[in-house]
Order: C-alpha cells, then structure tokens, then sequence
C-alpha cells in the first residue's frame, strides 16, 4: 500500500500527462475550428474591408478628376462668357460712336442748312433795305435838287427819270456820292 500510496501523492511541478493531451487536444480543436471557420471568415471580412477601402479611395479619386474636369469646364464656359460678354461691350461702344459720330454729322448738317437759310434770308433782306434805301434815297435827292435849282420837279415821270439816273451813277460809282446835285452834267 505504500506503493499506492505514493502515487495518489502528486508532484506540483510535473503536469498530469492526461491533461497534457486533453490540452493538445483541445488546442488542436480550437485551432482547427479557428483555422476551418473563424480565420477565412475574418480574412473574408479584412479582405472586403480594403476592398471597400480601396475601392472608396479610386471612386473618390475618380470623382475628383470629374469634378475637376468639371470645374475646368467651368472656367472655360467662364472666360468665353467673360470674352464675349467683353466683345458685346466693344461693339456697343463702337456703335455707340457710330451714332454719335452720325448725329454730329446730321447736327452739322443741319446747322449748315440752317446758317445757309439765315444767309439767304439775312441776303433777302439786304436787297429789300438797299432797294427801299434807294428809292427814299432818290426821293430825298429829287426833293433836295428840286429845292436847290428852284424848280418843282413834282412831275412823276420826271422824278422817277432823275431818280433812276442818280441811282445808276451810284451803282456806276460803287456807292459813292455823285459831285453834281440831281444827277446834271
């Protein structure tokens, strides 16, 4: 009984082989279920992960090279806006200055006729003072040499005949007064 004796009494440092391989068994369990189901799963799980990662990263690296094709597009449509909004500008200024310039003209034209008509008028009227300048100029002259010869030269036909000789020898003359009283030589 000694012999039993000594074997019920356990050694703390040595494990219980029975354990020892219940322990490799279980552990070889765990890892083969680990390795069969847990493992490929999460690697599936990894695998979608970077996949989703990655995949983000080249849609969000696409939509980036849109926006900015758009963008560049954009600021295309911006400055041909800008240049023909530049070259309405231009054309207006320059039609602007084509009115302008066909007002003056027609300004100027009219001004012109307008000056020319005065002219004319203001010509009109000279003639028609000269004539009745004349006439009460020779009337004036007939009533003068009438008082100075003495006699009455009252007699239309006389008078008009004198003052028609007085007022050729002014025109004669260049306007300048006649040396003999009552246009006598």
């Amino acid at each position: 009984m000694f012999f039993l004796a000594e074997e019920t009494e356990h050694n703390p440092i040595l494990p219980i082989w029975q354990e020892v391989v219940v322990g490799f068994v279980a552990f070889g369990l765990l890892l083969f279920v680990l390795g069969k189901y847990v493992w490929p799963r999460m690697e599936q799980t990894f695998a979608a992960r970077v996949d989703a990662i990655e995949g983000g990263l080249k849609r969000a690296e696409i939509r980036q090279t849109e926006a900015n094709q758009l963008l560049e597009r954009y600021r295309q449509q911006l400055a041909e806006a800008r240049t023909e909004a530049a070259r309405i500008r231009d054309e207006a200024r320059a039609d602007a200055a084509g009115i302008r310039e066909e007002m003056l003209t027609r300004a100027r034209e009219e001004n012109d006729r307008v000056v020319a008509a005065g002219r004319e008028s203001l010509a009109a009227e000279r003639e028609m003072i000269t004539r009745q300048l004349r006439v009460d100029l020779g009337t004036l002259a007939v009533d003068l040499a009438g008082r100075i010869v003495g006699e009455s030269l009252a007699d239309e036909a006389r008078q008009r005949g004198t003052i028609e000789r007085f007022l050729a020898e002014l025109d004669r003359n260049g306007g300048a007064p006649v040396a003999s009283a009552g246009g006598r030589r």
